[in-house]
């Protein structure tokens, strides 16, 4: 089970080194550039979607984004294993009126560099 850990740690700081200084804080900060902001602004700088709904005159956005891992355990020939790590974050925005009210994020790679 150490083992295990100390592998999923490697790989977080990996992924981290590659990030840079991206932080949640970082990844707060550069979303929360887009409140207030109308709807076509928000699809112009992310894109289109993955998912979307509506009630009233309110919609919610949701944008993912996913990273899948794997690195050769330690071991040799058949006796070695693989460390699979899934990196996700979903991003969902609130719009009213046409423009971003809030957002709200989760998962283990909501990490950005501050703006």
């Amino acid at each position: 089970m150490a083992r295990g850990i100390s592998a999923a740690a490697a790989a977080l700081c990996g992924v981290l080194l590659l990030q840079g200084c991206a932080t949640r804080s970082g990844f707060e900060a550069r979303m929360g550039q887009y409140v207030g902001r109308s709807e076509a602004d928000l699809v112009a700088a992310l894109g289109v979607p993955v998912r979307s709904f509506q009630v009233g005159n309110r919609s919610f956005v949701q944008y993912e984004r996913r990273l899948i891992t794997a690195d050769r355990g330690p071991g040799w020939g058949w006796g070695g294993g693989v460390d699979v790590q899934t990196w996700d974050c979903a991003t969902t925005f609130e719009i009213v009126d046409g423009r971003v009210a809030s957002f709200t994020s989760r998962g283990n790679d909501c990490l950005a560099t501050a703006p």
